[in-house]
């Protein structure tokens, strides 16, 4: 995988670069960054391109610009104005910035309103870095997957997504940070989710890219574990979505199996006592933080978004809760600044980093 990778990011570098000197000076720089013997080094994919890790700081890892719920037969481009969207967008996410947030990972896919124009522009705007997907979302029963789909083999629908990412989505020339997926809460895979799991899995054995799977419950999150780690892949590459959805035996569970655990939807909303509010949120941090497994959470707020359709967007939720609300918390019940760290800027820097290993012979 890591020669893969490394293949992947020489093109993407010689495809804005000239033939003669320049292909010469690129190499140059490859050796001075890697040195001579191959080295690992942590990769962020953005909208504008790839970063290193480090530049990666702070990190909301599950948020959303725009979505679009009418379904996989009737969304697109058509549906909204780009102008009036970066527009409304825009002071939200010039928001987050003085609370030190550099990364947004924006978790819309494709035929749900994934518009990867709109994000370049608004990390043009405002600076923020902003992260999209490859992928399809099951969930809904299906409806948001296009009619292709079911004519196609999961090879066949891996290969959709890592063209995304060797050459950009559509004209856009943006590449997906992540594979981004959904199934439903059921016990068992459909075989339509199970086809899409295992798609993930051969995108992830050629681009490195993680697996965000919206899932909710434990049974659906372990039935993905299980095919994953069935085809050879740690389950390190797979982020349980919703996992506030499961219990926190399964979260125990599934965290030392080195699956991502997100806790994302902090919602000053909740009243307090009840599931998912601030306190909730806290308490369940806290006890996978006595279980050694703070190095495998998340959080964000699942928050957002344009919703095409509505006058001017509709009631756009901000991300300003885990700041305003989950970090006191948080810090009241004891947690150091070195592990609030942990939760915002090593976690995500380490659950969306890709390895690539460099060898110039």
């Amino acid at each position: 995988m890591g020669m893969e990778l490394n293949t992947i990011f020489i093109l993407m570098k010689f495809k804005r670069m000239k033939k003669g000197n320049d292909t010469l000076i690129a190499l140059l720089i490859l050796l001075m960054i890697n040195g001579c013997n191959p080295v690992s080094k942590k990769v962020i994919m953005t909208v504008d391109g790839p970063i290193p890790a480090t530049e990666m700081g702070k990190t909301l890892i599950h948020e959303h610009i725009l979505v679009d719920f009418i379904g996989a037969d009737s969304t697109g481009y058509h549906r909204w104005d780009k102008a009036e969207v970066v527009e409304i967008v825009s002071p939200y996410l010039s928001e987050i910035k003085p609370l030190g947030i550099k990364t947004l990972i924006e978790c819309t896919p494709a035929y749900v309103g994934r518009d990867p124009l709109i994000l370049k522009k608004l990390s043009e705007q405002t600076g923020m870095q902003l992260i999209t997907n490859t992928g399809y979302y099951g969930a809904g029963n299906n409806r948001f997957i296009p009619n292709a789909f079911y004519e196609m083999s999961a090879q066949e629908l891996s290969s959709l997504w890592i063209e995304e990412f060797e050459n950009g989505i559509e004209e856009s020339g943006v590449r997906p940070g992540f594979i981004k997926i959904a199934v439903d809460g059921n016990d068992i895979l459909s075989p339509e989710h199970e086809k899409i799991i295992t798609a993930a899995a051969l995108a992830h054995q050629k681009t490195g890219l993680v697996i965000a799977s919206h899932t909710g419950p434990e049974k659906p999150a372990f039935a993905q574990i299980k095919v994953l780690e069935s085809m050879g892949i740690d389950p390190s590459a797979f982020i349980w979505v919703h996992a506030q959805g499961g219990t926190l035996q399964g979260n125990i569970e599934a965290a030392r199996s080195g699956a991502w655990i997100s806790l994302d939807n902090v919602n000053l909303q909740r009243e307090a006592g009840t599931d998912y509010s601030v306190d909730w949120y806290t308490e369940r941090i806290l006890t996978l933080k006595e279980e050694n497994l703070l190095d495998r959470v998340l959080i964000s707020h699942d928050a957002g978004w344009y919703s095409p359709g509505q006058e001017k967007g509709g009631e756009f939720r901000g991300f300003t809760a885990i700041f305003t609300g989950l970090l006191p918390a948080l810090e009241a019940a004891g947690f150091s600044k070195k592990e609030l760290d942990q939760l915002l800027i090593i976690n995500p820097r380490e659950a969306f980093s890709l390895k690539s290993v460099v060898q110039i012979r």
